[in-house]
This record gives C-alpha cells, sequence and structure tokens, in this order.
C-alpha cells in the first residue's frame, strides 16, 4: 500500500520547519548589521576599560548574535523535525563547551605540574 490509504489520508507527516518570508531574512540581516556595530563601536571608542569586562559584553554579543543567525537563517527551533535538530544542537554545544573546559583544565594543571618554578640565579649543588 502506497502513502494513501484507501480513506485518501497522507500518512506521512512532513515537517518543512517555518517557512521563510522576506521580512524575516531581514530582520536576521538588520539585527545581524546592529549586532556587529555596537561590539566595533565598543572596540574602536574604547568605551571599556576593563579587559575582563569587554571580553565578556563581546562574548555576550557574539552568542546573541550566533542565536539570531540559528533562528533567522537556520530556521532552528523546538519544532522543526520533531525537535531533533534543536535537542542535536544542544548536545554539540554541550559536548564543546565539555572539550574545551576539559582542555584547559589538563593544560593549566600539566603547566603547573611539569614546570616548576626555581629561584633565579640559584644553583643546585654550587660551592
Amino acid at each position: 500500500m502506497s502513502a494513501q490509504d484507501v480513506h485518501g489520508h497522507d500518512d506521512h507527516h512532513h515537517d518543512d520547519g517555518p517557512h521563510s518570508t522576506f521580512s524575516g531574512y531581514m530582520w536576521g540581516f538588520v539585527l545581524s548589521i546592529v549586532l556587529t556595530a555596537i561590539p566595533f563601536w565598543l572596540v574602536m571608542t574604547d568605551i571599556i576599560a576593563n579587559r575582563s569586562t569587554a571580553v565578556l559584553v563581546l562574548g555576550a554579543f557574539a552568542v546573541v548574535q550566533i542565536i539570531v543567525h540559528m533562528v533567522f537563517f537556520l530556521h532552528m527551533n523546538g519544532k522543526v523535525e520533531g525537535g531533533w535538530t534543536m535537542l542535536s544542537t544542544i548536545f554539540t554545544v554541550v559536548f564543546v563547551a565539555i572539550a574545551i573546559a576539559g582542555t584547559l583544565w589538563v593544560m593549566f594543571h600539566m603547566n603547573t605540574n611539569m614546570m616548576p618554578m626555581h629561584p633565579q640565579g640559584v644553583q643546585h649543588g654550587a660551592p
């Protein structure tokens, strides 16, 4: 029997996802421009003097821009493909975060434990 049964119903549930519109793409484009221009302006005018604060603010803008791209251009939400696309993205983000955190942790501890600090000018065994 084919996809249509004897009653003419289609058994396949097609989920094409959200249909893109020109206005949706334009909103995404405008938000992308704004989310690029503001951090550029913040860096070029030295408004944020503290480097740590600047990194956190620029990182926040980067995360927001990633979300804008995922929603407006990649059309990712919890409804597309029964939520599997979003679930796989969340898994990938968690996996990459664990890999990066573990790598930094190992590198920090290797540097601390393998490179002991010797006082300069002191030679062992010298009279």
